[in-house]
């Protein structure tokens, strides 16, 4: 359904993403920024759903700036693999390729981004600055409370699950105490990466909660 495309940064950088259109008109225009496994077959499947409820979505490799191509299953080696590229990677440097996507697909209308893990984090930062993004979501963003001080600049939603060992309760709390104007919300029995079908921590529950939130959301805000 979907294909790889070029995008190049205002840097120079030039990168790939995978882009899926819906049959029809698009009603607006959707960023998913990947976990630390790259733009994998989970990237490209979130991609073609939310293509197929009437949004241009499109997932920018962010590792590219890293090393090209990167696309992990979830296996103990992916994960020490995808550790590694993040522990290499620049915040500033997601938000000048986000700023490059939003302008890409702008001409599908406004530009709502999704983040999960990894990409989660990225949401509220790209919230929170001048990226050209129009709303956003974040899913389990473990990073998120090391910017906790910045304040969203368009509209935010955030997932959390309260089984998370990888980000604590305290900083969930910490994070809805200094934004009480951020949709935040936690799910009982989800543990990071709920919302992917792909992982042991997988919870259909959560995510189809999850999924429903952020359509209405996006809905209301694009």
């Amino acid at each position: 359904m979907g294909e790889k495309i070029s995008i190049t940064a205002s840097d120079g950088h030039e990168f790939s993403a995978y882009l899926s259109t819906p049959s029809g008109p698009s009603k607006a225009a959707i960023i998913i920024v990947q976990e630390i496994f790259g733009v994998n077959k989970h990237i490209q499947n979130l991609t073609n759903n939310f293509a197929t409820r009437g949004y241009a979505t499109i997932a920018p490799a962010f590792f590219d700036r890293i090393e090209k191509d990167i696309d992990l299953d979830y296996s103990s080696n992916s994960v020490e693999k995808g550790k590694s590229l993040k522990s290499k990677f620049s915040w500033d440097d997601s938000i000048v390729d986000i700023r490059a996507t939003a302008n890409f697909i702008r001409d599908y209308g406004s530009v709502g981004l999704v983040g999960y893990c990894m990409g989660g984090s990225i949401a509220w930062i790209a919230a929170t600055r001048d990226s050209g993004i129009n709303a956003s979501v974040g899913y389990y963003g473990g990073n998120i409370i090391n910017f906790v001080k910045e304040k969203p600049n368009v509209p935010c939603m955030l997932h959390f699950g309260e089984k998370d060992s990888t980000i604590p309760l305290s900083d969930v709390t910490k994070i809805m105490d200094e934004h009480p104007d951020v949709k935040c919300h936690l799910y009982e029995n989800a543990d990071h990466g709920f919302n992917c079908d792909l992982r042991k921590s997988y919870d259909a529950n959560s995510s189809k909660l999850a999924l429903e939130r952020t359509l209405e959301f996006l809905d209301n805000n694009l």
